[in-house]
């Protein structure tokens, strides 16, 4: 259990350190920006780098709605589910001052959005509760689905870790500029807790949206699992 903790810890950090290290350091860089195309492969290759690397010592979840998800479908045990979700979110903070005390070392530097997730007057876009809410508990319904049928017995071992990094990468190009994507709670708890006022009073919806597609998923796919 230690060691998947750990695992737990070390995974969630390398997703927020490189994919929000991504937007805080390198999207708008003059000139030369990786944009929300490069932010969203980011994002995908940090699972998909650390699914190989740990995702045989602890499931490779890295976030507490995948967590759930795994659990609702039977695929992770309930008594491991508040012990994960704790090591996730530590290790998104974690990541998330690290990330603070780089990006402050330049002359200059303004916290702005510091990529934290938001809707209404924060969207990128300028999109709404309700659509923010609606992508959330979508994509990561679909993330959710992804996972488990990837992992699932009935494919070819082995693959699994690039169907869910490219899955991330797809999240990440549709819905930045709807709420900055989270589909992962810690994640935005990380960078909403230095971001303060604004980011904080929207969190809840960015672990109300991504925990109820975690469970959507994880009944739809045992619906799947389960027929003929």
């Amino acid at each position: 259990m230690r060691k998947s903790l750990v695992a737990e810890f070390l995974g969630t950090f390398w997703l927020v350190f490189g994919g929000c290290g991504s937007a805080v350091l390198a999207a708008a860089y003059p000139e030369l920006g990786i944009g929300f195309v490069g932010v969203a492969f980011a994002f995908g290759l940090t699972v998909l780098t650390m699914a190989y690397a740990v995702g045989g010592i602890s499931g490779g979840h890295f976030n507490p709605a995948v967590s759930l998800g795994l659990t609702v479908a039977g695929r992770f045990p309930a008594a491991r589910l508040l012990p994960y979700i704790v090591v996730q979110v530590v290790g998104a903070v974690a990541a998330a001052a690290l990330l603070y005390f780089i990006a402050s070392g330049k002359a200059g530097f303004e916290l702005g959005g510091f990529a934290a997730n938001g809707y209404g007057d924060h969207s990128p876009g300028g999109y709404s509760l309700l659509s923010a809410l609606l992508i959330e508990v979508l994509l990561t319904m679909f993330f959710l689905i992804i996972i488990l049928g990837s992992t699932s017995s009935r494919v070819p071992a082995g693959f699994a870790p690039l169907a869910i990094g490219l899955a991330l990468t797809l999240i990440h190009l549709v819905s930045i500029p709807v709420t900055n994507t989270s589909v992962n709670p810690a994640r935005s708890t990380g960078q909403a807790l230095f971001v303060g006022g604004w980011a904080l009073q929207q969190l809840w919806l960015f672990w109300i949206a991504p925990l109820a597609g975690g469970v959507l998923g994880g009944l739809v796919w045992k619906f799947l699992d389960d027929a003929d």
